[in-house]
């Protein structure tokens, strides 16, 4: 009772890169997307069940960029970084993984520029973007027993785009 089985860690943002991204911008941007999930992690610590699991969120911009998204990428490469940390320094104890999404639907960048996903579509070996339960799937896996022996990993759900 009031154990923890489970931690997502999805929290982050973009305010852009080198052009338009100021000092404060840039380190409130890894404040929330990689700051935020280490000192979360670290203060449930004494709440996590045997075998819990903390399944972080970075994404195929740590190693796979565009222009003007330094922010974003410099905070997604960090949690692939953390995550490989906190599962050596948890072993035993917690299970931490990573998945790293490509293109999935974004209504906030859907209004702003509906072609965008149309573009990323026609760059993807599937020819298409990603669907929301295809991300839950890999976090409900990740979280779950049938996953035990997975720590360290990063489950990059992307339609092969960053193979291709």
């Amino acid at each position: 009772a009031g154990e923890i089985h489970a931690l997502v860690n999805n929290a982050c943002y973009s305010l852009g890169g080198l052009s338009g991204c100021g000092y404060e911008d840039f380190e409130k941007v890894l404040r929330v997307g990689l700051t935020a999930p280490f000192y979360l992690t670290k203060l449930l610590l004494p709440h996590f069940a045997p075998g819990a699991s903390v399944v972080n969120i970075a994404s195929t911009r740590a190693f796979m960029s565009q222009p003007e998204t330094e922010s974003y990428s410099a905070a997604k490469g960090g949690i692939a970084a953390l995550t490989h940390a906190m599962s050596a320094s948890l072993s035993g104890r917690v299970r931490v993984n990573a998945i790293s999404p490509g293109a999935f639907p974004n209504p906030a960048i859907r209004q702003k520029d509906p072609w965008f996903e149309e573009e990323l579509s026609r760059q993807n070996p599937m020819n298409r973007v990603g669907e929301p339960h295809e991300l839950k799937g890999a976090a409900l896996y990740l979280a779950s027993d049938a996953s035990s022996y997975v720590t360290g990993q990063n489950l990059v759900v992307d339609g092969g785009w960053t193979m291709w």
